[in-house]
């Protein structure tokens, strides 16, 4: 198989896409896309496929964190990617591309100049440059753009936070960290096309969409190769966000309530609470202005994880606090409050696990309020 891209394929050939089904785990949750190059007469059965991580990479996690990792396009036996998904049981399902000799030709050439060293590496992107993104490009390069995307059957219009959303359980820590690690920038409305970030729906698109104008079907035949045995045991509630995060704003309300009774501050619970938004704050603000990654930006999630909180932690630990501290305090409850805003009217959604939390913060700095304003505070 060395010389392969030498090898010009017969007219009994066939290209088609495999589009794989979602795992178990985080990473794999969205499912997967690659290319079939099946020629029996030249006995070439081969995968290709885009978004391999390259560990060989130097600074291989602080590029993945900056956004800023190449990503591989691979290429395997087709019997060694059937056992693999066999054996972690995702479902396979293929689709035969209508093509002519020509056109298998021409996308098989790209494949393969594509695999070469000096061009195996790209800039990936979640949402504008993945696995199942390329799939749709190389097509749409082989058949000249000609590419005619119609809206499958119970298509909707929607978000792409809703598109990532509805591919996993939204009580779970991988949607929690995901909406509060994304922005509001994925709460707007994803074009027709931008749907075929998931493979998913890169089927489902290539499923009734015409290679031209004069209305010939892109795909000629579809099957599935593999289907799924088992199904996705559901989330533990007890371990889930909602659960723990209920548990913890319910802590933090009873600390509250016996400060109130016994007239007191826990200064501890305090110190942790700015300590731990103000930590998650300088996160989300790296993750916006020094990483690469489009979905980062205009995060709202700021509004209660507010960066300045890390740094007005030193208040805690005078015996009276400053006046202008009060009114720092009063800032975060408006912030609470610009933030429920947002979620009402849909500039962003956040993520349900956070809503007992949020309440818990919002009243614990009602109590601090209260608290300083009938104790001693110092001028500013």
């Amino acid at each position: 198989m060395g010389h392969t891209q030498e090898k010009k394929l017969s007219p009994h050939s066939e290209i088609s896409v495999l589009t794989v089904g979602p795992g178990t785990s985080l990473n794999d949750a969205f499912g997967h896309s690659a290319f079939r190059i099946r020629d029996r007469q030249n006995r070439i059965d081969v995968v290709y496929g885009y978004g391999e991580y390259d560990f060989g990479a130097p600074y291989f996690y602080l590029k993945f964190a900056q956004g800023k990792l190449h990503y591989l396009i691979s290429k395997t036996d087709f019997t060694r990617f059937y056992q693999i998904y066999n054996y972690y049981d995702r479902s396979i399902k293929e689709q035969v591309l209508n093509l002519s000799l020509a056109e298998k030709q021409k996308l098989y050439d790209y494949l393969v100049t594509n695999y070469k060293p000096e061009n195996r590496r790209y800039l990936y992107d979640f949402f504008f440059d993945n696995c199942a993104t390329k799939i749709k490009d190389v097509t749409n390069i082989t058949l000249n753009d000609g590419i005619v995307f119609k809206k499958p059957k119970d298509f909707k219009d929607t978000t792409f936070r809703t598109l990532i959303q509805n591919n996993l359980n939204k009580n779970s820590w991988g949607s929690l960290g995901i909406d509060i690690a994304l922005g509001s920038v994925i709460d707007r409305q994803a074009s027709t096309e931008d749907h075929m970030f998931l493979p998913e729906n890169i089927h489902r698109f290539f499923s009734v969409a015409t290679k031209n104008k004069k209305g010939d079907l892109l795909v000629k035949q579809s099957q599935t190769l593999y289907s799924k045995k088992n199904t996705i045991a559901a989330n533990n509630f007890i371990f889930s966000p909602l659960s723990i995060l209920s548990l913890v704003g319910l802590g933090i309300l009873f600390i509250t309530y016996k400060d109130y009774k016994r007239n007191a501050q826990s200064k501890w619970l305090d110190i942790c609470l700015f300590s731990i938004t103000g930590s998650i704050g300088i996160l989300l603000l790296l993750l916006w202005f020094a990483t690469n990654h489009t979905g980062t930006h205009q995060n709202y999630n700021l509004l209660w994880a507010f960066a300045i909180n890390i740094l007005v932690v030193g208040q805690f630990f005078k015996k009276n606090v400053n006046q202008w501290f009060i009114k720092y305090i009063k800032l975060l409850i408006i912030l609470l409050c610009l933030l429920t805003l947002h979620w009402i009217i849909g500039v962003q959604v956040f993520a349900i696990g956070l809503i007992p939390l949020l309440l818990a913060l919002a009243v614990r700095y009602l109590f601090l309020v209260f608290y300083y304003n009938n104790h001693h505070s110092t001028a500013p």
